[in-house]
């Protein structure tokens, strides 16, 4: 227990290291934030259902997105996840896969694809014809949409027992119709210490800034006939500024053949004030807590709670709110399927209450 507590320590000590080195960089004011958000949605049934406490549990192929390090833990020698997802009453689509596996006994590998989207968007700027009539004919289609390719590489170094390490590069391609796409490339690392039933986990995100170049098509963005001239952009560079996450996670052995996970997770921004239980001009804090109940492991109940906003509502009062997540899962045979449903943390519009997000996932692991 000891040395498990110095490796602790250890942990804690790099992740304020990597604090201050990126908060000592942002002595200004404004900074980009919400770039690239499509990757902070989450993936995976499990995870979403424990309020996306992950960063010291993931141990199967979607360990590629939440920490790498944890592809050395998967169970199975091939790994496969698939994920299906629906938010804002199905307008927006979220879908994901990874496919992982060990290269040896002190490393692995693993790939991840993340799509989220908007199709068949309607651009009715052609929709009345030169002599002031409805031309139904004339309305086009698109769709706005990101894309996330993550090539995974873990590996145990040193002869601590427990301690891995793993780090992603991924590219970046954004999308939207044919008035402008991005590219963009990032690196992430991660680690893991695993010492009897408790485990630790720190990710850092955009380790090194991405960066994504936009080219904007600007014979496309023609103005609509009639309507006010507004300014058409430009090619720019969007920048995405580290994240940190630091998590702890312990399993206990209950009666029955019952066991109980739980983990909390801390998300650290770094670029500037946001909406979070601990927030300011240098970086945000924006704490997560999961909780899994297992029964033989075969069948799982979860819960977690994530996203803790301040929201002003219609009254003008003010009052926290939080993100709640349930989910349950089946494990047989290698075949793992999760259902997970997550409410969106919005303050109630117009007297209807706030919508429910659907979260499928299937995973298989082949010995």
């Amino acid at each position: 227990m000891k040395h498990f507590f110095r490796t602790a320590t250890l942990f804690f000590g790099a992740a304020g290291l990597l604090f201050s080195a990126s908060t000592g960089a942002q002595a200004q004011d404004k900074t980009p934030k919400y770039s690239n958000e499509f990757l902070n949605i989450g993936v995976g049934a499990r995870a979403l259902g424990m309020g996306k406490v992950q960063v010291s549990l993931a141990q199967d192929a979607t360990a590629g997105y939440w920490n790498p390090a944890g592809l050395l833990s998967q169970k199975a020698k091939y790994d496969a996840v698939l994920m299906h997802s629906e938010l804002f009453s199905g307008i927006v689509k979220n879908d994901y896969a990874a496919f992982s596996m060990p290269l040896d006994d002190k490393s692995a590998i693993g790939i991840s694809a993340v799509r989220v989207g908007v199709d068949d968007i309607a651009d009715t700027r052609d929709l009345i014809n030169e002599f002031g009539y409805i031309d139904y004919s004339k309305i086009r289609y698109f769709s706005v949409a990101d894309y996330g390719v993550l090539l995974s590489y873990a590996r145990k170094i040193g002869n601590v027992e427990g301690l891995k390490f793993g780090a992603n590069a991924k590219v970046i391609y954004r999308n939207i119709g044919e008035f402008a796409d991005a590219w963009g490339f990032g690196i992430d690392a991660g680690m893991q210490y695993d010492k009897g039933n408790w485990r630790l986990g720190l990710m850092a995100r955009d380790i090194t800034t991405t960066y994504n170049a936009w080219s904007i098509n600007a014979d496309e963005l023609k103005p609509t006939p009639g309507a006010p001239l507004e300014e058409i952009p430009t090619n720019r560079t969007e920048i995405t500024l580290p994240t940190f996450v630091l998590g702890v996670g312990r399993l206990v052995k209950l009666p029955g053949e019952f066991t109980a996970l739980a983990a909390v997770d801390l998300e650290v921004t770094t670029d500037g004030q946001r909406n979070t239980l601990i927030s300011s001009s240098a970086v945000s804090v924006d704490p997560r807590a999961g909780l899994e109940i297992g029964y033989k492991n075969v069948a799982y109940l979860r819960g977690g709670v994530s996203n803790v906003q301040q929201i002003q509502s219609f009254t003008g009062s003010e009052e926290w709110k939080v993100q709640p997540s349930l989910g349950v899962g089946v494990a047989l045979s290698g075949l793992r399927l999760d259902v997970a449903l997550s409410q969106l943390a919005i303050e109630k519009l117009g007297g209807r209450t706030q919508t429910n997000n659907i979260i499928v996932s299937l995973g298989y692991g082949i010995k």
